[in-house]
């Protein structure tokens, strides 16, 4: 049932490499900041060293041998004497690496090896600072030594007796020791400095760790959310369509998508509860999980209807595998203390024969389920012709819930003939839809559309309140017919329908036996419980309930015996053939007794010749229908062809 991919951990894999780089960046510019930090200080710290000892040098040994010194006249001997013993010194111990004294002019006027030449360009900002009494210090290459470096100060010379500047003493400082001990001060620094900031980066890598894991994991869950039902734990309908175009996508190209409807499941939700009726959901789930291949997806689509996708097996093998699982999905199951058995529908599109796209796949399965809702056989494979495609049928949905609004709609009648007499002993109420592009269109063209939606119960209920009103105005005209209302099978499931009835009877002010209800053999054998209840609700108002179609569903004689009907229409299939197939000849008259055995009017419908309404006449056949007799009318037409007195139709030549 997993739905992830080897892509969402790879992508997580990413995400970390990624964000482990990007921390990586930061700390390295840290670690280069701070060290290049600690090198200038250590410098700054030279050369503050630096400045420090050339003071020293300045004020204790070049000053006190300067007294009245004039370095533009150059040195006296006694004032080089004193100087060359104040320094020798500290430059035979290496304090001092070179020194020289010069004037402001830039001129040599001392050295520590005799030399008058070299040193600072007086143009340098370095010598014109010290010329004006500021002290430049500088760690610069060794000229003598390549490589190598000293620490190069040029202080200005002042005599405490003077109090003034006479000369800069530019003064060479060994820089070697500061270095070495620098070396040594850095590489201590290194270590911490790398030690932190690689115990920096591994916090960061283990922050970013538990980050990408955290959103993998909550990336994990959002999908698993999206794809999956949260009741039962099963695909959703999202993740259904994407398997079943996975196993369209596959070889062996062969399978089925199935859809299972349970039975009886609102009762579940209307007696124990939605506790009981979630409870049911998890159960029907691991049922059908435990029944099905490993390889199978069981999905919830919604509700109390689940999807199923059998790929790489042919119809022989889809019904085999289907009936395990329904035997397993029947076992009783105890809620809330009260034993239950689970019904449930299959409707099954095999693909490629009854489909190649999901879409159809899925329209093709939802009416074969519909079937068999409606009929005995709960596992129905979908034989083709019955539905229309998916897009036309939301067109025709749509466009017949502005019908129902805009009055488009219109009732013709179709008048039963009693055989004993010729007169009309009924009539029977048929809608049409006055299109406004398309003309006048047959119940056939959206009552099908009409029956996988909401839409039946109002159109229903506007057929009915039509009738009803127009029996009015021609009870009125002296034509005392009953009517009769054709009756879905969704009808006699929804709770309150036998009461609408009542209130609508009345509202028009109509006698409630003048009221005849049809209702089809598969409406009867659908859900037998609630249909019966219904039916007896129906005639305990006083209307009549007529079985429709009779011999080509699925009524029992157990069913006719338990629900109170009062007429069985003998379907025009087996009308049509009478004369000239003894099967059907044989059909209908069992019919005719059986009927006439318990207590009910027998009506023939679809005669449409003589010698069919003789023979029905003489097995005993109470009343037919058909074009031989009349075409359905409408309201005005009805009226205009009949006559008050006998109410008879006028007859119609043979043929025709």
């Amino acid at each position: 049932m997993r739905l992830r991919s080897r892509s969402g951990a790879q992508g997580g894999s990413r995400l970390f490499v990624a964000y482990a780089a990007a921390s990586l960046v930061p700390v390295a510019l840290l670690g280069a900041v701070l060290v290049n930090g600690y090198r200038d200080d250590a410098i700054r710290q030279a050369e503050e060293q630096g400045r420090a000892q050339a003071v020293v040098i300045a004020e204790m040994a070049v000053a006190p041998a300067l007294e009245d010194a004039d370095l533009t006249a150059g040195l006296t001997t006694a004032q080089r004497d004193r100087l060359q013993s104040a320094t020798d010194f500290a430059i035979f111990h290496g304090s001092v690496v070179r020194m020289r004294l010069r004037s402001f002019t830039g001129q040599v006027v001392f050295s520590d090896d005799g030399s008058t030449a070299g040193g600072v360009p007086v143009s340098d900002p370095a010598f014109t600072a010290a010329a004006v009494g500021s002290t430049d210090v500088a760690v610069v290459p060794d000229p003598e030594r390549d490589p190598g470096e000293v620490i190069r100060v040029l202080e200005p010379v002042v005599p405490s007796a003077s109090g003034r500047a006479i000369g800069v003493l530019e003064l060479y400082l060994p820089y070697e020791t500061i270095a070495a001990h620098l070396q040594r001060q850095m590489r201590v620094t290194y270590w911490r400095l790398g030690a932190g900031l690689v115990g920096l980066y591994l916090v960061l890598a283990l922050i970013s760790w538990s980050t990408t894991r955290s959103l993998r994991r909550y990336a994990a869950r959002q999908e698993h959310e999206a794809l999956h039902d949260a009741l039962t734990g099963l695909p959703n309908r999202a993740a259904f369509r994407l398997r079943a175009r996975a196993a369209l996508d596959t070889a062996p190209r062969r399978g089925a998508v199935v859809l299972v409807d349970l039975n009886h499941f609102k009762e579940v939700n209307d007696t124990l509860g939605h506790h009981a009726g979630d409870e049911l959901l998890r159960v029907v789930a691991r049922r059908l999980v435990g029944a099905l291949r490993p390889g199978d997806t069981v999905t919830r689509l919604g509700g109390d209807e689940f999807g199923v996708i059998l790929p790489g097996l042919g119809r022989e093998e889809v019904v085999a595998l289907l009936a395990g699982a329904r035997a397993r999905l029947t076992e009783e199951i105890v809620l809330d203390g009260i034993p239950l058995t689970i019904e449930a529908s299959f409707g099954v599109a095999l693909y490629p024969e009854h489909g190649a796209g999901v879409e159809e796949l899925l329209q093709s399965a939802d009416a074969a389920m519909y079937q068999g809702k409606r009929g005995t056989v709960n596992i129905v494979v979908y034989a083709g012709g019955g539905v229309a495609h998916s897009t036309q049928w939301l067109v025709v949905q749509a466009e017949l819930r502005h019908a129902l609004e805009r009055d488009e709609l219109v009732l013709h009648y179709q008048p039963k003939i009693r055989l004993s007499d010729g007169e009309i002993c009924g009539v029977e109420a048929l809608v049409r839809w006055q299109h406004p592009v398309r003309g006048l269109l047959p119940p056939s063209e959206f009552l099908p559309a009409a029956e996988q939606s909401g839409l039946i119960e109002p159109l229903t209920a506007w057929v009915l309140n039509r009738a009803l009103a127009d029996q009015r105005d021609w009870l009125t005209a002296g034509r005392t017919w009953p009517v009769a209302v054709n009756v879905s099978a969704r009808n006699l499931e929804v709770p309150g329908f036998a009461p609408f009835v009542a209130a609508t009877v009345a509202a028009y002010g109509v006698p409630a036996d003048m009221l005849m209800l049809e209702v089809t053999e598969t409406a009867l054998a659908g859900d037998a419980a609630t249909a019966t209840r219904t039916v007896i609700d129906l005639v305990g108002l006083g209307a009549g309930v007529a079985v429709d179609d009779f011999g080509v569903g699925y009524t029992s004689l157990s069913q006719l015996r338990n629900v109170p009907v009062s007429e069985i229409k003998i379907d025009q299939v087996f009308v049509r053939g009478i004369t000239r197939n003894p099967q059907s000849e044989a059909i209908v008259r069992s019919v005719i007794e059986l009927a006439h055995g318990l207590g009910c009017w027998v009506t023939a419908e679809g005669v449409e010749s003589a010698e069919v309404r003789a023979w029905l006449e003489a097995a005993g056949c109470d009343a037919v229908q058909g074009t031989l007799l009349s075409a359905p009318l409408t309201w005005t037409d009805l009226i205009e062809t009949t006559a008050p007195a006998g109410h008879a139709l006028p007859a119609v030549p043979a043929g025709m």
